[in-house]
């Protein structure tokens, strides 16, 4: 039986927290996308001054894949997250680009993130022949719209962000799940 294409695929591996978030409009996402920009500053600077088990000292990147209906605002958390990180640049929807990638001077160094929008694929294979894994490779924070296009081709992510109109019809609801240890850090900052 094929996957439907806009249903969402949950990840396999177990929730590490999970998080609600009132979004009663705008202006309250684009206060979520600046702590959450604080919490992926404060999560990578920490990695930089904690060396791992084998002494790196490395932010691994983040993967959060972003879920929801078309106009859930997914692209608007996207441009409130870069703006909380300092872009003071246009930030366009990858929907017919599919990606698109910011440099980010910030006091830890350079950041890249890639903003990716998949609504456009109908076939994961599109995916897997789009050459996007050295992105997700690449210590970079990788923000997927509709990431249930690539089906389970993404891997794990560290977070996923669930939008949905809130039960009384104003504003939205925001579901976070961490997947992973810095998901999960991110997460707690929030």
């Amino acid at each position: 039986m094929p996957v439907n294409p806009d249903q969402a695929i949950p990840p396999l591996a177990a929730v590490l927290l999970e998080r609600s978030f009132a979004l009663a409009d705008e202006a309250a996402t684009h206060a979520f996308g600046e702590r959450f920009a604080q919490a992926i500053e404060s999560v990578r600077e920490a990695s930089l001054q904690t060396p791992d088990a084998d002494g790196d000292k490395a932010f691994y990147g983040l993967q959060v894949q972003l879920a929801g209906d078309l106009g859930a605002g997914k692209t608007t958390l996207v441009r409130a997250t870069l703006r909380g990180l300092g872009h003071t640049g246009r930030v366009r929807s990858p929907t017919y680009t599919l990606v698109e990638p910011y440099v980010l001077e910030r006091p830890a160094g350079e950041l890249a993130l890639y903003h990716f929008d998949l609504y456009r694929f109908s076939d994961p294979a599109e995916w897997a022949d789009a050459g996007f894994r050295e992105y997700f490779d690449s210590g970079a924070i990788c923000l997927v719209e509709w990431p249930q296009r690539a089906g389970r081709l993404l891997g794990v992510p560290d977070l996923v962000f669930s939008l949905d109109l809130d039960v009384s019809g104003e504003g939205r609801v925001l579901v976070a799940r961490a997947y992973s240890e810095s998901g999960k850090a991110c997460l707690e900052r929030c």
